[in-house]
């Protein structure tokens, strides 16, 4: 079983290739202004060639060619042609400005997207990604006839503990239930966090024949809390996708098992949804 990044650590991942990207495109512009020097410098000394070519008989008869108006009309030209040249590297340094201005904005707007999707607490997702993700799924399960299996859970005595110890020790262990959530899952798995102490684990291709191995490996979590051991149980509940079977009859049948789990205090493994 292979194991997945985690949305907060995707993010960290995207910072090294969001500045390799600025570095890249800092290479790219100067290699423009390096190409557009040579092609500046290139028509400036064919100007210069051809203004040369008028120069001996500028000097020769200086007077009568003065007076026919050819070296004011060399001078125009070159003058011309240098002023065009500085609009020209004005406006691409206008250009190369604007492009690194948008680079830098969708840079930052991709981050504050992936960030409206995690849960700053767990790293997790959170519960919008994880209800588009489900439809998606379930459409991807319909279409190719994959499995889908749908588990939710529900941390128990969750509130006790934080009577107990404090929220910050709540905090501790929804983070390390999350951490060992994301350890079990598969790269195409998706692990969420709904809010509070409930989760949601996706699992594309995976049925409930397979579900118990994943489950085994989620007990015997214990955290460390003012000197003491304590463990974190959980109840659960699952669906299997099924023909007719939309995202709302999922999520609604894996939460009546998960309640069902809890009120009759079962074994995590226990909780069981057709």
């Amino acid at each position: 079983m292979s194991f997945p990044d985690s949305p907060t650590s995707k993010m960290s991942e995207a910072k090294p290739r969001s500045t390799e990207y600025s570095v890249r495109l800092h290479k790219l512009q100067r290699r423009e202004w390096w190409t557009w020097g040579v092609s500046v410098f290139a028509m400036l000394l064919l100007t210069v060639a051809v203004a040369s070519l008028a120069l001996p008989a500028i000097l020769e008869e200086q007077k009568r060619y003065l007076h026919s108006g050819i070296l004011p009309a060399v001078a125009g030209l070159m003058s011309m042609i240098l002023l065009f040249g500085c609009y020209l590297t004005y406006e691409k340094f206008l250009i190369n400005r604007l492009r690194m201005e948008l680079a830098e904005r969708q840079s930052d707007s991709t981050q504050w997207q992936n960030l409206a999707l995690v849960d700053p607490l767990t790293g997790l997702y959170n519960r919008r990604f994880a209800e588009r993700h489900l439809k998606s799924e379930v459409a991807r399960a319909q279409r190719k006839g994959y499995t889908l299996t749908l588990v939710l859970f529900d941390l128990n005595d969750f509130k006790k503990i934080n009577d107990r110890f404090g929220h910050p020790a709540g905090d501790r262990v929804l983070k390390v239930f999350a951490d060992r959530l994301g350890e079990v899952t598969r790269d195409i798995d998706v692990a969420a966090r709904l809010g509070g102490d409930e989760f949601m684990l996706l699992l594309p291709e995976c049925d409930e024949i397979h579900l118990p191995a994943v489950l085994r490996r989620l007990e015997s979590i214990e955290v460390g809390l003012n000197g003491q051991r304590v463990a974190v149980g959980f109840s659960v509940g699952w669906s299997e996708y099924g023909p007719l079977k939309d995202p709302k009859a999922m999520f609604q049948e894996a939460d009546e098992a998960l309640y069902l789990d809890k009120l009759q205090g079962k074994a995590p493994a226990a909780a069981h949804s057709g």
